[in-house]
């Protein structure tokens, strides 16, 4: 049986970015963002379908993932870049990420 994973102040964040005017699959762009993110120490991605979920102690991390993400749009020859960025930080309560889920999945299990 693993451990329980401690449970921390952490925030999370819903990034997506979109190269402008380049191709209509923009999937090579997105993985090298992504690509570019997963080098960041203390910074957890979560890819969906329609953005990625970002996972860190601090904003700082947080903000940092954007920027390097921007920078591997960039160099891959985008001349215009959209992002958002939407952050949860919650500092009442020590939590992860894969805490909000579960707690989705005990209500979703409940009979209304």
């Amino acid at each position: 049986m693993r451990p329980k994973a401690k449970r921390r102040i952490v925030l999370v964040a819903e990034f997506s970015i979109h190269p402008i005017g380049m191709e209509t699959s923009v999937g090579r762009y997105v993985k090298a963002a992504v690509r570019a993110m997963s080098r960041i120490p203390g910074l957890t991605v979560d890819v969906t379908p329609m953005s990625s979920v970002l996972e860190a102690e601090s904003i700082g991390t947080i903000l940092e993932a954007v920027e390097v993400s921007h920078r591997a749009l960039r160099s891959m020859g985008a001349k215009r870049i959209s992002s958002s960025l939407r952050i949860d930080e919650r500092l009442d309560k020590r939590r992860m990420m894969s805490d909000k889920i579960r707690g989705l999945e005990r209500l979703r299990s409940r009979k209304t």
